[in-house]
């Protein structure tokens, strides 16, 4: 009960200290984040005072509606929308239908006077009657309809009577023509007069004879009526059109609101109200909307973190290494937003990929995505302008593809000049993404600068590969780190320790090699680091070094040295040589992860042949003696190369390795190693075992293949 009680307080601590590692620098990362991002979102607020001059040219921090002055705006469009009126086709029709028959029943009557002439003609003994003027309009009013004998002058008809039928029909022409035209367009109550004037004044300029034309115009006021009546309904939708199609006034941001030495007049002042430019407590809300922004931030970074550290793939050099990344990488982001105009778009010339290539090396990919997709948000706010609740986007957007690009190329790293064929690509990817840019866009661009926004996608990769090559042996060294282009270097046969290896112990090396091969092939087969496996099994048995004549491999041509000991002797010499190895290791100070291997490879297991053989004189003996003090294997990597070790050495020893012999020992191996425990501490599952057993076994079947037998030269 105390035991596990111990256990689960041991367990608790770890857990905090862990998270205390994590949240510390990540709480100091998002100072840093804020204190460098607050002024894009803070804007200064000013003391002025209605009809001062200003001291300064101010710009609107924020795009916002002046809804005041909309509503004015729609006010004097509405109030400038004319009545609408209904003109009535009835009573033009109508009134137009009188004129044509006043005429019409003149010449009738002009008719039927001709027609009764003629036929006292024809007839000698009737007396031919002529009808005089006044006669002829008594005539003309029965016939006529009663509105017209009403209101139109008997002296009108007498005139037009006395007019030649031509001259008539020209005169009934023209003021046709005058009086359509008048209706047409409409006779509203106020401008009867008007109207009836502009019919009369057609009739006066024309070749009418005198008498005609005064006969005429005085129709006309009887002809000229109001027709067009006030129509509500077109009138309140054309107000409602007008309205409508009003532009709200806007208040761009970054737009001048009053210039140096210019008057803060009413409007003015309004406007830098509206904006918030004289109300110190509004800026407090892009402030807490910021840091909002950066705990979501620095939660997502927390939380990868802490991932990272579950799969034991996190230490404190990989906590600075981030920090230190974020703080170069926003700091080039800030230094260029310095320099940066709505003209000249410099953020394209940053080289932001150099912290995704860094990321990516250092710790790992998923780790390096994470964080490009965060530095792009940060790099939305940097590059706003300086403008509150603006985000540039297309700045964004560009650093989220750079970055990608240079995580994605950024594959098979064997040298330096992996680095610089990742720029290659990111310069492809960073040309597209600013000419996309520019074809989006409705401005024109030139030639030129297609050429000089495309420089500065080129300027930004190379600048990234640069300085990726130049920061990456500083955080290789000063902080620890093991990354895939210190492990190629560290695997090259010139080193030091694996020269010594070679020549002082050429069975041990020729032994870590093929343990490096297996180890490899069965960590890339389940997705764990096998370039750290093949390196770290190339130093794992540098401790034999120290005397390698005691072990089996460098025994060729000599008496082996162990017969002649004690088998307790014999055990705390073979056990010496990982704890040998990691104290040449570090005096070479090699990696962390590589001492590791070497101190963790053969765990706690136990050394069988001498145990047993020292059993069979001492009863008594205690296992604890004949056992590695460990550490068990902490990681999948470790695992495999405790698993590879014990079978290459295994399979070697058989003098005919036949298929099933070595997946017999593979399997044994493994067996042992779950049944001895040395497998607990690290996180390796039984699928990843399967796949680990399935793969050593092609490996070692590919290496001890049968062979032909060539007949021997028979003697002469």
């Amino acid at each position: 009960m105390k035991k596990k009680i111990g256990e689960f307080l041991t367990s608790l601590l770890n857990f905090n200290s862990r998270w205390i590692t994590i949240v510390i620098p990540v709480i100091l990362l998002g100072i840093f984040f804020f204190l460098v991002t607050v002024n894009n979102v803070f804007t200064e607020t000013f003391n002025i005072e209605r009809f001062s001059n200003a001291r300064e040219t101010i710009r609107s921090p924020i795009t916002i509606e002046n809804e005041l002055e909309t509503e004015r705006k729609t006010r004097e469009t509405v109030q400038s929308v004319e009545d609408r009126y209904d003109i009535s086709k009835e009573i033009t029709d109508e009134q137009l239908g009188y004129v044509n028959e006043i005429f019409d029943a003149i010449t009738k009557l002009e008719e039927e006077n001709a027609d009764t002439e003629n036929s006292a003609d024809t007839d000698k003994n009737d007396k031919a009657v002529q009808l005089t003027t006044p006669e002829k309009v008594q005539k003309l009013e029965n016939i006529l309809s009663p509105e017209i004998t009403e209101h139109v002058d008997e002296l009108i008809l007498a005139q037009l009577i006395e007019t030649a039928p031509e001259k008539r029909e020209n005169g009934k022409k023209t003021m046709l023509e005058a009086l359509t035209t008048v209706l047409n367009n409409g006779v509203r109550t106020e401008n009867v007069q008007s109207a009836t004037a502009e019919v009369k004044q057609q009739i006066k300029y024309t070749n009418l004879d005198n008498d005609l034309k005064q006969a005429l115009m005085s129709l006309s006021s009887f002809a000229v009526v109001e027709n067009s009546f006030f129509d509500v309904e077109k009138t309140m939708d054309a107000r409602k059109e007008a309205a409508a199609s009003v532009e709200p006034v806007i208040i761009r941001a970054g737009e001048i609101i009053v210039r140096e030495g210019q008057t803060i007049t009413n409007e003015i002042y309004e406007e830098l109200k509206l904006v918030g430019l004289l109300n110190k407590e509004r800026n407090l809300f892009p402030v807490i909307g910021l840091a909002l922004l950066i705990i979501l931030i620095i939660g997502v970074i927390g939380y990868e973190m802490y991932l990272s550290g579950k799969r034991k793939q996190l230490d404190k050099g990989k906590i600075a290494a981030v920090l230190l990344i974020s703080v170069i990488v926003i700091s080039l982001m800030k230094g260029v937003s310095f320099f940066t105009t709505q003209v000249n778009q410099l953020y394209f010339l940053v080289p932001v990929a150099t912290g995704a290539l860094l990321l990516k090396q250092l710790i790992h990919e998923r780790f390096a995505i994470v964080l490009a997709g965060l530095y792009a948000i940060l790099g939305c706010i940097i590059f706003n302008g300086e403008i509150p609740g603006s985000l540039n986007v297309e700045a964004g957007i560009y650093f989220f593809f750079s970055q990608l690009a240079g995580i994605i190329f950024l594959r098979n790293i064997k040298d330096r000049l992996a680095i610089v064929r990742a720029g290659i690509g990111m310069t492809v990817v960073n040309v597209i993404t600013v000419l996309l840019f520019l074809f989006l866009s409705f401005e024109k661009y030139s030639l030129k600068d297609l050429f000089i926004q495309s420089g500065f996608g080129f300027g930004a990769a190379f600048l990234s590969a640069v300085l990726t090559i130049g920061l990456l042996p500083f955080f290789e060294t000063g902080l620890g780190i093991l990354s895939d282009i210190k492990l190629l270097s560290l695997s090259s046969p010139n080193q030091p320790l694996i020269k010594k290896i070679l020549t002082e112990a050429p069975g041990t090396y020729h032994h870590s090699i093929m343990v490096a091969n297996l180890s490899e092939t069965a960590c890339e087969a389940i997705g764990a680091n096998g370039l750290l496996a093949r390196v770290g099994a190339y130093y794992h048995d540098i401790g034999k070094t120290v005397r390698p004549q005691y072990f089996i491999e460098n025994q060729l041509g000599i008496e082996n040295p162990h017969d002649k000991l004690d088998p307790k002797q014999s055990a705390e010499i073979i056990i010496s040589h990982p704890y040998d190895g990691v104290a040449m290791l570090k005096q070479h100070k090699l990696p962390k992860e590589i001492i590791d291997i070497a101190m963790q490879h053969h765990g706690t297991t136990l050394l069988k042949y001498f145990y047993y053989k020292e059993k069979e004189n001492n009863d008594q003996v205690k296992e604890e003696d004949f056992r590695y003090p460990g550490p068990k294997p902490q990681t999948r990597e470790i695992g495999i190369v405790n698993i590879c070790d014990s079978v290459e050495a295994a399979v070697r020893s058989l003098k005919e390795p036949t298929e099933e012999k070595i997946e017999e020992i593979v399997s044994s191996i493994i067996k042992d190693r779950l049944m001895d425990g040395q497998l607990d501490e690290c996180p390796l599952t039984m699928k990843e075992l399967n796949t680990v057993h399935k793969t050593v076994c092609e490996a070692l079947k590919g290496i001890f293949h049968s062979r032909i037998q060539y007949p021997a030269k028979e003697a002469k």
